[in-house]
């Protein structure tokens, strides 16, 4: 089993935050005050609010946690400032690249548009790369249970903005009572345009078929995908052979009750058989965890686990991450490099 100190000197990659499930205290209090709003609530009040249970009872208890910090982040000025202040997390836990994705729909309470939504987004990424070693990039999430004709304005957002930092898009929420095929036409929207997809899928018992469908409309990763494990043989070997990329939380995943036990997580039997598994913080409040801690989670439970096997799934993620051939070639290296020094 790995020590603490060497997880902590890896650097990593992280293809899977949420934006508004990821705020620090110190960020919520600010976004509180910017916003004229009194919390009233201790810290440990408000972190009572934020952070599901440990032993949430499912899915939907867990995404329950969000609408405390909602109506914090209704400005420009406080999406900007949430956004820097999750790049600056993922700084500590020596992350180098990070997508952070968020639903702009569910910030338009006090007028702002869905552009200046991403925008206001997007500035905060680009602010936190300047004071951090970190390169940030933003995915437009949409939820799965918002009216079709809500989520249809979506796509046109990635004819509006060129900003290099929006590299991709992603649907969450309700999978259980939204399955994917319903928005095949809207993905279809997407993917006409180039955009890179990822997909929520595979995250509540009996959702497999969610994992397939997400692939056939174009998504080149699954955000969590654990029912990958109910997939036949000659399914999961396509997925490998299509290099798709599993997203996993470990600790997000045992709260919204894709497993219950540490016996029937797959993430070992997904690495064994050539499945590209990353490892991510989903929600780093919501979950109250880091990346450091997923690590460290992942190092207990396979001891067996080592540095070259972390740094294989960090090459997995890199050739996952929703940026240009050339990016992806200075991270291998960058990575390998480093990895080859921890291992002296």
């Amino acid at each position: 089993m790995l020590n603490s100190k060497i997880i902590a000197q890896m650097p990593k990659v992280e293809l899977h935050c949420h934006l508004d499930g990821s705020l620090s205290l110190a960020c919520i209090k600010d976004l509180a005050k910017n916003s004229g709003i009194n919390l009233e609530l201790t810290d440990e009040e408000i972190l009572k609010k934020a952070q599901a249970p440990e032993n949430t009872r499912n899915l939907l208890e867990y995404l329950a946690r969000f609408d405390f910090v909602l109506p914090l982040l209704q400005t420009y000025k406080n999406l900007e400032l949430a956004a820097y202040d999750v790049v600056q997390q993922a700084a500590k836990d020596n992350v180098k690249y990070i997508e952070i994705r968020f639903a702009p729909s569910q910030h338009l309470q006090e007028n702002l548009t869905l552009e200046e939504a991403v925008e206001a987004v997007i500035a905060g990424l680009a602010r936190a790369e300047n004071d951090f070693d970190i390169r940030a990039n933003a995915l437009v999430c949409g939820l799965k249970q918002e009216p079709i004709e809500k989520l249809s304005k979506l796509p046109l957002l990635f004819d509006e903005i060129t900003d290099e930092h929006l590299v991709g898009f992603d649907m969450a929420g309700d999978e259980l009572n939204y399955p994917q095929e319903k928005f095949a036409t809207l993905l279809g929207e997407i993917t006409m345009r180039g955009v890179h997809v990822t997909l929520h899928a595979g995250e509540c018992p009996h959702c497999e078929q969610n994992v397939l469908d997400a692939v056939e409309m174009g998504a080149t990763r699954i955000g969590h995908g654990i029912m990958t494990k109910n997939l036949s043989q000659n399914q999961q070997t396509m997925m490998v052979e299509r290099r798709i990329v599993l997203e996993m939380a470990p600790t997000s995943n045992f709260q919204t009750k894709a497993v219950e036990s540490v016996a029937e997580y797959p993430f070992k039997d997904f690495y064994d058989k050539g499945l590209h598994v990353t490892l991510n913080t989903d929600n780093r409040t919501v979950s109250a965890t880091t990346l450091q801690k997923e690590y460290e989670k992942i190092s207990k439970w396979y001891p067996e686990f080592g540095l070259a096997d972390f740094e294989k799934i960090n090459h997995y993620a890199i050739d996952g991450a929703f940026i240009g051939q050339a990016e992806k070639e200075n991270l291998h290296e960058q990575f390998s490099k480093a990895y080859q020094a921890l291992s002296e």
